[in-house]
């Protein structure tokens, strides 16, 4: 099977992930669930890896939101991140669902996934999961969650 970190995560995040926002069990119950699931065990650690990366980033203080200059992007990301996910980044932080921060967190947890080139679908994950660690984003979640998961999409308000 090839597989991911990010179809790791995906498998964590759709069957572990509770509704507080933490894994429901220990590490090593969660890394036997994962093998019997299929996933090797180097890509399960890299996962853990990611998610402690993610964790790592918890805001310390949020400032207000300034007239920023828009976020250029440079090799690497360029090469990893098409235009599609750009824009909608760029989307997400002109419409208040992401704030800088948090767009340089997920441009920094898409980078981690160590994969060549990331299409909108898997950045969208990484946003939802993004969003789903950080305290405070509830709604942009909840927002995020439903562009995934629903037929016809919400508008933003």
């Amino acid at each position: 099977m090839k597989e991911s970190i990010l179809d790791v995560l995906l498998y964590l995040f759709e069957h572990y992930f509770s509704e507080e926002g933490s894994l429901a069990r220990d590490r090593d119950s969660l890394q036997s669930g994962l093998i019997q699931a299929g996933f090797s065990p180097t890509e399960i650690n890299k996962a853990f890896d990611w998610l402690d990366g993610l964790e790592a980033e918890r805001p310390s203080v949020h400032l207000p939101r300034l007239n920023l200059p828009v976020r250029q992007f440079h090799g690497p990301e360029l090469d990893r991140l098409d235009v599609d996910c750009r824009g909608f980044l760029l989307f997400l932080e002109q419409h208040g669902v992401l704030d800088p921060d948090q767009r340089e967190l997920v441009i920094e947890r898409a980078m981690a996934l160590d994969q060549e080139e990331l299409d909108l679908d898997d950045l969208k994950w990484v946003v939802l999961m993004v969003l789903f660690n950080r305290p405070g984003a509830e709604a942009a979640y909840a927002w995020m969650e439903t562009q995934m998961f629903s037929d016809e999409p919400e508008s933003l308000h």
